[in-house]
């Protein structure tokens, strides 16, 4: 089957495209299917929670690229700021910034938000959710998937992308950004939920 996954970033096309690598699935982004940027998709992340923004976006793009269509809304909840910048991860230090220059302008914000906080005290959790249209008019399905970690205020490794240098994982005992793709795949929040999904999507189709 082919399916469009409504994002724009790099890293994250990228990460989903690896999640679903050997399976009978097409993973198709906005640009393969020609579909160009337009003005109203910054209005797509406005929403209150996770969910909401991934149907707003999920809808869009259906109706662009007339497949079925997952899209995925996630962000980091910090408990020391009282679930910050959750829902608002991706543009946590303000807008108009591209994919890495925005990574470093977000880090550099939770660092700072966090100084003097100790280590204890700094747990996080990524999550993730996916809202997912079979056809433009389907009512959206909806998975939501957690990881558990805490946040450290130096970057290490120079993998993932997003806040992934400074998100430990205790289930690794590394960092995001540290871990091979295989081993941050089999716990992140972004795993468990395309996990589920694809299970989903592969019992239809037996």
């Amino acid at each position: 089957m082919k399916l469009l996954v409504a994002t724009r970033s790099a890293g994250k096309a990228r990460e989903i495209r690896s999640l679903l690598a050997g399976l009978p699935i097409e993973v198709l982004v906005p640009g393969d299917r020609g579909l160009g940027r337009r003005p109203e998709e910054d209005e797509l992340e406005r929403g209150l929670t996770y969910a909401e923004n991934a149907v707003l976006k999920a809808r869009y793009f259906a109706e662009r690229g007339g497949l079925p269509t997952v899209a995925d809304d996630s962000g980091i909840e910090v408990d020391a700021l009282g679930g910050a910048p959750g829902v608002h991860s991706a543009r946590w230090a303000g807008a108009g910034a591209q994919d890495a220059d925005q990574d470093v302008r977000n880090n550099a914000m939770l660092v700072e938000a966090l100084r003097g906080v100790p280590e204890a005290r700094r747990t996080a959790r990524y999550r993730c959710v996916l809202a997912y249209l079979e056809r433009v008019d389907a009512p959206p399905e909806i998975i939501e998937a957690v990881c558990e970690g805490r946040v450290v205020l130096e970057p290490r490794g120079a993998g993932g992308f997003g806040y992934d240098p400074y998100f430990f994982s205790p289930e690794l005992g590394l960092t995001f950004g540290e871990a091979a793709a295989p081993a941050k795949a089999r716990v992140s929040h972004r795993g468990r939920a395309f996990r589920a999904l694809t299970e989903m999507l592969l019992r239809r189709g037996s």
